[in-house]
């Protein structure tokens, strides 16, 4: 189906087709919000905290190894028809763990396996997700929806951890995955109502193998004088960012006795620099000197983080950390609409597989990395090279001129 030319020209806020969209992946993602919640909890109360440990990153492994292939079938069967899909058997497998936890008390296997699942899954859901929105508004509206896609992943984060306690509460893990896959089966009906521009009939994609799929999708972004450099300039972001964000704040926090609540104020003035920078690119709907802009808010985020080591108080790290919420959700969000409006939409699932695996694939590995190396070197030291790594994105993004010079349509 094709959205009718008035649907085309209206802002991507007044559009219902992108609305409903937009309550679909919010829903989807306030339902992995409290899945994540249910399973630590689940994994928690019936193991030992490695086998915890075991459970909460098994989905990793699939996710990170599957995740290219994911792009050649978004890009094969169409991201709509791929989004149902993946969010049809992510409901089903977690409303069967929460069933089978009701009725016994089956151990650790259920849940790995549904670990399992769900990153197997998420190996073709990402690469969908990032190639949907082109499918259902114009370029010029695309920096938009980012904004707004940005504003939801803010809104499913606050929402979805206390919603996922209030499950644990009233019916321990059974009932937070109950809430879980109501949640997730929620964005089902939403996504069939959304209309999608096809786009023209590929004769020969019957004749190509899945690895010509991918090789020539990988071809096309090394060959792209945006796409090649702007893939490696978000790697990098993630690769420094995710680190010293995630393990890196709870060492330092442990470090300087600012306890759990700490860390929770902390987290709270990233979340709240994100969703501006996320709000900013919404009600704008277009930043000039995008490339320019993504590069000066990838540099002062890097440092931002750098500084994030040294700063003495709780309220300080507070600031600091809005701070790198504002640039890195500007540079996000930036970024992301740079891919999505230079990419060809044909390629486009690939394209963000690529770009995706840093962050879901690559980036967690850092963790464990970050926190050895905390433990022989210091926060600072750590903080210091994660944001110089970081900061690399930026200078990437400088110094290749077509991306310097990479503007967002009107």
């Amino acid at each position: 189906m094709t959205p009718a030319p008035a649907a085309e020209a209206r802002p991507a806020h007044r559009d219902g087709n992108v609305l409903r969209w937009l309550g679909a992946y919010t829903s989807s993602m306030i339902g992995d919000n409290v899945y994540y919640i249910a399973l630590s909890w689940a994994a928690v109360q019936t193991g030992t905290p490695a086998q915890a440990g075991l459970v909460m990153t098994v989905s990793a492994i699939p996710r990170a190894l599957l995740m290219l292939g994911g792009g050649v079938v978004a890009d094969r069967f169409g991201p709509r028809k791929v989004v149902i899909g993946s969010d049809a058997v992510r409901c089903a497998a977690v409303l069967a763990v929460a069933a089978l936890l009701f009725a016994t008390s089956p151990g650790l296997w259920p849940l790995a396996l549904l670990g399992l699942v769900f990153g197997t899954v998420d190996a073709v859901f990402m690469p969908a997700v990032g190639a949907l929105p082109a499918r259902i508004t114009s370029r010029g509206q695309l920096a938009r929806v980012q904004g707004m896609r940005g504003l939801a992943i803010r809104f499913a984060n606050v929402a979805g951890a206390p919603l996922g306690g209030l499950g644990v509460a009233l019916g321990g893990a059974a009932a937070a995955f109950g809430l879980a896959g109501a949640l997730i089966a929620l964005s089902v009906p939403l996504l069939v109502s959304v209309r999608v521009r096809e786009l023209p009939a590929d004769d020969a994609a019957a004749e190509r193998t899945p690895w010509r799929d991918l090789r020539e999708g990988l071809g096309y972004i090394r060959r792209h004088r945006v796409l090649a450099p702007l893939v490696v300039a978000i790697a990098l972001g993630d690769l420094g960012f995710v680190g010293p964000l995630n393990v890196g704040l709870t060492l330092l926090a442990d470090r300087r006795g600012w306890g759990a609540s700490g860390i929770g104020w902390v987290l709270a003035g990233f979340g709240i620099g994100a969703g501006a920078a996320a709000l900013l690119l919404t009600v704008r709907g277009r930043l000039p000197y995008a490339g320019r802009v993504a590069a000066v808010a990838i540099l002062a985020g890097s440092v931002a983080i750098g500084g994030l080591a040294f700063v003495p108080t709780v309220a300080a790290a507070v600031g600091v950390a809005l701070v790198v919420g504002l640039f890195a959700g500007l540079s996000g969000a930036l970024c992301g609409a740079l891919l999505q409006t230079h990419a060809d939409p044909a390629f486009l699932g690939r394209v963000s597989s690529v770009a995706t695996i840093g962050s879901l694939g690559l980036a967690p590995l850092s963790m464990p990395l970050t926190a050895a190396a905390i433990g022989w070197w210091g926060t600072g030291p750590v903080f210091v090279v994660s944001a110089a790594v970081c900061g690399l994105g930026g200078v990437v993004t400088l110094c290749v001129r077509d991306l310097r010079r990479a503007e967002l349509p009107r």
